[in-house]
């Protein structure tokens, strides 16, 4: 395999993100970057079929853009992995802070731990891209806002609550959110309905929880125990009643 070690030690972003382009363009496979500290922007816009091993604590907008390649973070993650992310996997081995996949359109985010407020804020489905966030603890208040299509999964292992924050798919009009285990329905955000999960409803999440499992090394059988909820719009305009028509 062609791989490229960058030692990020010290490194601005701007350096950094040229020197992984540039191994990129010199047909690299493998990419392993060492000693991230925040460093922003990794991955972004990038195509093909490269895999990207980060070890250290990436900065916001990790895999922005990105088309194809696969990220993994061996370590927590910023603000925003994921954003507009086209296509590709991003898999994060600890926890990330808010707007995880913020407007995804494409491609899969797996946070083996928990993520921040307003997760999946604007997920979309586009040209028959479907994209898909697991996340294997449990998320902070608005996850889901506005989401337009798309699957998130909330696996809540380790014992902690489903969901306990505010907000959960305020303005949903597209996607659905898995959640395993119950939650108060008085959560739910504006335009959002709670169902139990059927068995058709989990055939189509199973595959995405093995996937996970896979990742990080779990056995996937605890992590498809117990109810699952699936949280989907009530309507296609869940806003339709603030605007006044003559």
């Amino acid at each position: 395999m062609n791989s490229v070690r960058i030692d990020a030690k010290g490194l601005h972003y701007t350096p950094l993100n040229q020197l992984i382009r540039q191994a990129v363009l010199n047909g690299a496979e493998e990419i392993i970057i060492d000693n991230v500290m925040g460093q922003r922007f990794i991955g972004d816009g990038l195509k093909g079929n490269t895999r990207i091993i980060i070890n250290g604590v990436p900065g916001g907008d990790l895999g922005m853009f990105m088309s194809g390649p696969t990220c993994i973070v061996h370590g927590n993650a910023d603000h925003a992995p994921g954003n507009t992310m086209d296509s590709g996997k991003l898999v994060i081995h600890g926890s990330t802070g808010d707007a995880v996949a913020h407007s995804m359109r494409g491609g899969s985010v797996f946070v083996r731990d928990n993520i921040g407020y307003r997760g999946g804020i604007h997920m979309k489905q586009y040209l028959g891209k479907k994209p898909v966030l697991v996340v294997g603890g449990t998320a902070r208040a608005f996850l889901g806002e506005y989401m337009a299509g798309g699957l998130i999964v909330l696996l809540t292992r380790n014992g902690v609550k489903p969901f306990d924050e505010q907000g959960i798919a305020s303005g949903i009009h597209g996607g659905e959110i898995f959640i395993r285990g119950d939650f108060d329905e008085k959560l739910l955000g504006v335009g959002a309905r709670k169902l139990p999960c059927n068995s058709e409803d989990m055939d189509r999440v199973i595959p995405f929880i093995r996937e996970f499992a896979q990742w990080f090394n779990l056995d996937e059988g605890p992590l498809m125990e117990g109810q699952f909820y699936r949280i989907t719009p009530a309507s296609s305009r869940p806003f339709a009643n603030k605007y006044t028509w003559e």
